[in-house]
């Protein structure tokens, strides 16, 4: 595991954390009046990408999302969850209606074992940068994030980060923060293209992280992949998976960090083939 290496900077300290099984996301933070403030603060471990039949698949929660195809943009996801790693999968409350990528679905790089991707890589192309579709596969769900100061954002236990009018999402492949959360007020940008983490609509006031190629970080392979409120029942996206409020709501209140909740994405044709040899709900 890499140790945290601290970059000093004027009024700032740039912390890059140990490389965590999400987003790569970079901690800033500034003194005033000797009082550390932190402005994102977020923490997990590093897990390989082939880990799913070892730590990860300890989860105890599970958020399954199934499409018709890999093309379609429409879903239903379905929460499950088990007392330990013997116990059957038992499904929690309703399925509720999701969209994915508005070009449907492609192979991610997550926690599933990549031998079984490349198996059955001609059921489904691989996620690209740009390309308009959600991951496949299952990925970590390990933080989250929103409009509100923390302090209103009750009920949610995953580790919390406030968008701010500076924060970036970065998706410029040719950029040394891609795939990360940064703070653009912090540091020098060396991208052309970014997300905006305050968004002028209600899309991002709730999101978790999908962690989703991020250990090691392959450019061009997708960034920036998120749970978030939808823009329309009927709105497919650029690559995230998205659903009502209410119901976006509910999911963050559930999900629960000492749970390792993951996010399992497949289409419906998909998921039976490999239902077993994953132990998928």
């Amino acid at each position: 595991m890499e140790k945290s290496i601290v970059h000093k900077e004027p009024r700032s300290l740039w912390v890059r954390p140990f490389e965590i099984g999400m987003v790569w996301t970079d901690i800033y933070c500034n003194l005033y009046g000797g009082v550390f403030i932190s402005l994102i603060f977020l923490i997990s471990f590093s897990v390989p990408a082939d880990a799913w039949t070892s730590s990860s698949s300890t989860s105890r929660q599970a958020v399954v999302v199934k499409t018709a195809n890999w093309k379609a943009h429409q879903g239903s996801l379905q929460c499950y969850e088990r007392s330990s790693a013997n116990e059957t999968w038992k499904a929690v409350g309703e399925s509720i209606p999701v969209v994915v990528g508005r070009n449907g679905l492609g192979w991610g790089i997550g926690l599933h074992p990549s031998a079984d991707t490349e198996a059955n890589r001609d059921t489904g192309p691989k996620k690209r940068e740009g390309d308009g579709r959600a991951p496949a596969g299952i990925f970590r769900l390990s933080s989250a994030f929103g409009y509100a100061p923390p302090k209103i954002a009750g009920g949610i236990k995953l580790p919390y980060m406030q968008a701010t009018p500076s924060l970036r999402c970065v998706d410029d492949t040719q950029s040394l923060h891609y795939n990360r959360i940064v703070d653009s007020a912090l540091i020098n940008p060396d991208w052309k293209s970014a997300e905006e983490m305050l968004r002028p609509d209600v899309q991002y006031r709730l999101g978790i992280v999908v962690d989703h190629n991020t250990n090691p970080v392959i450019p061009g392979r997708g960034s920036c992949i998120f749970i978030h409120i939808w823009k329309g029942s009927d709105a497919g996206t650029a690559g995230c998976t998205a659903m009502s409020q209410e119901n976006m709501e509910r999911l963050l209140r559930w999900l629960d960090p000492s749970a390792n909740p993951i996010l399992i994405q497949l289409p419906e044709g998909t998921y039976r083939k490999l239902q077993t040899a994953w132990d998928l709900p």
